[in-house]
């Protein structure tokens, strides 16, 4: 008797872990840039839904991430990676750290598209804010061209994240190619340095730390035509007008497109979540909170825009844009080249 219930016991308690090991949630690893953000709710319900357990590793900037990825090929450190741009899409795909998805998602109209197995999600567009206020007290007239920023009146007023650790670091290098050409835009980068701009690792030191807005000594930073919405929206007192501008400057305006792909390696297991999580960003919802959360346009074809973004996130009539073909060739050794020209 007493055997027959040691062994009755033991299968009862087999069968319950079973239950709960199949009732136990997926752990997705989702790696993200610094700047990824939603609202809880979102997240919380995406897990609720598809029995997911989300662990979001944020890796710094765009750049680093990518260079997170690759180093950890061998042994792939997430199972999804959120914030891929145009400019960084050649060394992912050099990299060999990504795997196309080919789900509803990548197959739907949208208004931008990336290519390279990433699916879009948002884009925005790279250019230079100004603090209106810092330009006032000093009656300094906006410099209205590139050339500008590189004569003495301007020195040591611009501040720009390092392109080889920042995406859109990196992308107004590119559109500084793009819109001046690749000779004169070393040419103008040289003088730059000459004029004393200042390179910072990332987006968020940039703008947070070294943009006399917020606190630092420099009025001209690299940054996205959205901020001025942001400014408006996280203004301590009621403003209508936002205290930065956007420079729409010939060679200084660049679109980028942010999306999401597998991590080629992934944890087999969490390959089915992975897909729903990229379904998810591409969902109505997401592409309306991404719009004050990260302060990113919609991408999914008719998604309505949120009031701030509407009256106060302007969209350049122009931008710089360079074949994909060529920047996928090129942009490590132009990245390389900056750094010569730039630092040492």
């Amino acid at each position: 008797m007493q055997r027959r219930f040691l062994i009755s016991a033991f299968l009862i308690g087999a069968l319950l872990g079973t239950a709960a090991l199949a009732e136990s949630p997926t752990t997705l690893r989702v790696i993200s840039h610094g700047s990824f953000d939603l609202p809880k709710e979102l997240l919380a319900g995406f897990e609720r839904q598809h029995g997911v357990k989300l662990q979001i590793v944020k890796a710094g900037d765009a750049g680093e991430m990518v260079n997170k990825l690759i180093l950890t090929r061998a042994r792939p450190i997430a199972d999804v990676a959120f914030g891929i741009d145009n400019t960084l899409l050649p060394r992912a795909q050099s990299g060999g750290v990504i795997e196309a998805y080919t789900g509803p998602a990548a197959q739907r109209a949208a208004v931008v598209t990336l290519g390279g197995g990433v699916v879009p999600v948002d884009y925005g567009y790279v250019n230079l804010n100004i603090d209106k206020a810092w330009f006032a007290k000093n009656k300094l007239a906006l410099p209205s061209s590139l050339a500008d920023l590189a004569k003495p009146a301007y020195a040591k007023l611009l501040v720009v994240p390092n392109p080889a650790t920042s995406s859109p670091g990196q992308a107004f290098l590119l559109a500084t190619i793009a819109g001046l050409g690749e000779a004169a835009a070393f040419e103008w980068w040289a003088q730059m340095r000459a004029n004393g701009v200042k390179v910072v690792k990332g987006w968020s030191e940039a703008y947070y730390t070294e943009f006399s807005r917020n606190g630092g000594t420099r009025p001209i930073v690299v940054s996205y035509t959205s901020s001025p919405a942001a400014e408006v929206f996280f203004s301590k007192e009621t403003i209508s007008e936002p205290p930065t501008a956007n420079l729409f400057l010939k060679g200084g305006v660049f679109r980028q497109v942010e999306g999401v792909a597998l991590v080629k390696g992934g944890n087999p297991a969490a390959r089915e979540a992975a897909g729903q999580f990229i379904e998810f960003l591409r969902s109505g919802p997401v592409q309306q909170a991404l719009q004050t959360t990260m302060w990113v346009f919609p991408v999914e074809a008719g998604a309505p825009w949120v009031d701030v973004m509407q009256q106060h996130a302007v969209q350049p009539k122009q931008f710089d844009e360079l074949p994909q073909a060529l920047t996928e060739k090129q942009a490590r050794a132009w990245v390389q080249r900056w750094t010569r020209t730039v630092l040492k």
